[in-house]
């Protein structure tokens, strides 16, 4: 979820619920701020929100069903999580190409963090600043290329 989505608010009530009512379900409720943990969006490969991510013994199927609270409980109580394909293999949370995904987001917030310092802290006119970013990746593709 993110705190400025309006269907993450929305929904916001309805999860509270149903995190209360999980211990009688024997299950675990979470949920994350994609904008406090980029590096988790990445490996879920979250594209709307809010996603909703079923795990057990290390399989991730992904919730696309009806978000009331009733629904929910429904997944779970009737094991409908058992009819849902899980997620493939190389796009599963837990795939070494999802660990990179999760290093690229880390890695634009981080340039993101830069930025802003340069150009807020440091007073830089953003223009210099895209143009630092130019010169490093071109010197990081020469040193590379040698």
């Amino acid at each position: 979820y993110a705190p400025w989505c309006p269907a993450c608010q929305q929904i916001e009530l309805t999860w509270e619920s149903f995190a209360k009512e999980s211990e009688h379900l024997d299950i675990t409720v979470g949920k994350v701020d994609v904008t406090q943990e980029p590096g988790l969006s990445g490996r879920f490969f979250v594209t709307t929100l809010p996603t909703i991510y079923h795990a057990n013994d290390g399989v991730f199927r992904r919730y696309r069903g009806s978000r009331t609270l009733e629904d929910l409980q429904g997944y779970v109580l009737e094991r409908k999580w058992e009819a849902v394909e899980p997620v493939a293999g190389w796009k599963s949370p837990s795939s070494i190409m999802m660990h990179g995904m999760a290093g690229l987001f880390h890695l634009s917030g981080w340039i993101r963090q830069i930025h802003s310092y340069l150009t807020g802290t440091l007073g830089i006119h953003v223009w210099i600043s895209y143009a630092v970013f130019i010169l490093a990746t071109l010197l990081i593709g020469l040193f590379l290329g040698l």
